[in-house]
């Protein structure tokens, strides 16, 4: 018998990128200082948000591989703009950016761009396997 918990193609590698890149959305949630709330944390916490849903369906979605794709290139764009949000606030802060004194926290939206780039690779190599295959037929 079968476990129908988790499909076989979840087992993937890009399946394994998409996964790291969640938990860098996750990292960066749970890193964010509550002590230095700002009122525009609720733009922070809405586009992680929008970013971890993002991804949980991308990895869910591995039958449609250009869907996966494009919901990778927006989480991306997603990360890029927790990334610019990030470092507007640590440029903010009194004393500049010091990256040892100030915090992590934009180096979890970078690692997970390079974490969904390097899965649309795999994912992109894969649609090339099946499409090669489907010549052969």
């Amino acid at each position: 018998m079968q476990a129908y918990l988790i499909p076989g193609m979840l087992q993937r590698i890009q399946t394994v990128w998409m996964g790291l890149a969640l938990l860098c959305g996750l990292a960066v949630v749970y890193v964010k200082d509550p002590l230095n709330s700002r009122a525009e944390d609720g733009a922070f916490y809405f586009i992680a948000a929008a970013f971890i849903a993002l991804e949980v369906f991308s990895i869910y979605s591995f039958k449609n591989r250009k869907l996966q794709v494009l919901l990778n290139r927006i989480g991306i764009v997603l990360n890029a703009l927790l990334l610019a949000l990030l470092s507007y606030w640590l440029l903010s802060l009194p004393g500049g950016m010091e990256f040892p004194e100030k915090g992590i926290e934009p180096l979890f939206p970078l690692l997970a761009m390079v974490c969904l780039a390097i899965a649309n690779t795999f994912i992109r190599r894969d649609e090339r396997l099946v499409k090669s295959v489907d010549r052969l037929r």
